[in-house]
């Protein structure tokens, strides 16, 4: 085996690679590639830069993204700017935890076993559920696996789903329901929360589950109290995708009667790095526990009676036989669990209140701020920290959003792209980051604009 240091390829080194393989040329290789599925020409892109105009060239394109450093938003939608302490890096740089793989070895992991254990604790604490795996990919991906899970737990085929769930989780849930052969059934909402009598309607004895988002996708708080007992009528699993900061100071979806609950943990302590990645939370009730997808991390002792930390359940289709898996996910956001994680110890169950508490009322007076001009409020259900305000109809939200940028703050969402009847609506994210004056000035700018 050759072992060199990494330098980039030189006509030499190609040369000697082509010589190496018996070929005269580049174009030689791909010469049992019929020609007609070929690319014929040079790729469009630029050529071969040195080192300082590369760096260049990147910075170039990286100061075309408008980041929280240097504007000011008002997005949400599903990821946020909320505060992240300091100490979270520091933390995550630890070699120990930025270089662990997959705990197979529990012997020589147990500082990575325990970590991913500490996560689900406090997943299980906020949601009020009873066990809760070592992560998900993400809250939308999270949702589609609730939904499977769901089905092979009732053995139906219907999936039943609120409109006021995220737009992209429902896109996901469709492909995934697409493979499992699920019958997705979208239900409507009403003043910003699902529709309840049009829910009660499409509940069947084929129904295998309800999902739901609460806060949901337009920030109102769903009445779950009402929901549960509609859906467990029927026999179907109560899913709740929740936000978990809205957790520590709203009442639990578990001691509300949802059977799953699941979510994104972007929100704790996780960069919003530009969309992503994040971590996805998946908690059950113990009846569902050995269906959850990927794996479990459990607490036991040695033979000497120490603390101890192992792979307790692995129900993925790396472990066992592909037909017996509960999912195909391969893997967990190991290192983003342990973000949040440090988040919830850092803060406390006093400070994940108190954020929460920030969260709702700065929303809650942006909101008072934009209703005394042309802005109106679009729905009067209760909301935690995003609302819906609706624009005069001659505005041209693309051009609102541009000129919103130029003065120095990326504006709400554009819920015309997803809800064609929300033309000229704005979802708009307030967290404990925003300040009196920038709340203000955004209004200012915002009415400025339409």
């Amino acid at each position: 085996m050759y072992k060199h240091r990494y330098l980039p390829m030189t006509e030499q080194d190609q040369a000697e690679m082509l010589a190496a393989a018996h070929a005269s040329s580049i174009e030689e290789l791909f010469a049992d590639i019929p020609a007609a599925v070929r690319y014929d020409g040079v790729l469009p892109m630029s050529g071969q830069l040195d080192e300082p105009a590369l760096l260049r060239h990147m910075r170039e394109l990286s100061d075309k993204n408008a980041d929280f450093d240097r504007y000011t938003s008002f997005l949400g939608a599903g990821l946020y700017d909320h505060h992240i302490p300091v100490v979270i890096n520091h933390m995550l740089s630890r070699s120990e935890f930025y270089t662990a793989y997959t705990p197979y070895q529990p012997e020589i992991s147990q500082g990575e076993l325990q970590a991913i254990f500490e996560f689900q604790s406090y997943i299980c604490e906020l949601t009020g559920m009873k066990v809760a795996n070592a992560s998900m990919y993400d809250g939308a991906t999270a949702l589609a696996e609730a939904a499977a899970l769901a089905s092979g737990a009732t053995k139906r085929k219907q999936i039943i789903v609120s409109r006021a769930v995220h737009p992209e989780a429902r896109e996901i849930l469709l492909t995934s329901a697409r493979g499992l052969n699920l019958e997705v059934v979208e239900i409507g909402y009403q003043n910003g929360v699902t529709d309840v009598d049009a829910l009660q309607a499409a509940l069947t004895e084929n129904t295998a589950a309800v999902l739901i988002q609460s806060p949901n996708f337009f920030g109102c708080i769903e009445n779950i109290r009402m929901i549960e007992p509609l859906v467990h009528a029927r026999k179907a699993l109560l899913v709740v995708s929740a936000n978990p900061i809205s957790l520590g100071l709203l009442e639990s979806p578990g001691a509300l009667g949802a059977d799953i609950v699941v979510g994104d943990a972007q929100p704790l302590g996780i960069p919003a790095s530009l969309g992503g990645p994040t971590c996805g939370f998946f908690a059950v009730s113990e009846p569902l526990m050995r269906r959850i997808p990927g794996r479990i991390v459990g607490q036991t002792v040695d033979k000497d009676g120490k603390r101890g930390f192992v792979l307790t359940l692995q129900a993925r289709e790396q472990h066992i036989r592909r037909e017996k898996a509960t999912s195909n996910i391969c893997s967990n956001q190991a290192l983003l669990a342990l973000c949040a994680s440090i988040y919830m110890s850092v803060l406390g169950k006093a400070g994940m209140q108190e954020v929460g508490l920030l969260n709702v009322r700065k929303a809650h007076y942006t909101a008072s701020v934009a209703a005394n001009g042309p802005l109106s409020l679009a729905f009067s259900a209760p909301y935690f920290n995003e609302f819906v305000v609706k624009l005069p109809d001659s505005a041209d939200l693309a051009a609102v959003s541009a000129k919103l940028l130029q003065a120095g703050y990326i504006g709400g969402y554009n819920l015309g792209n997803a809800y064609p009847e929300l033309k000229n609506h704005m979802l708009i994210a307030v967290t404990e980051r925003r300040t009196k004056e920038e709340i203000h000035t955004f209004i200012r700018e915002l009415e400025a604009c339409v």
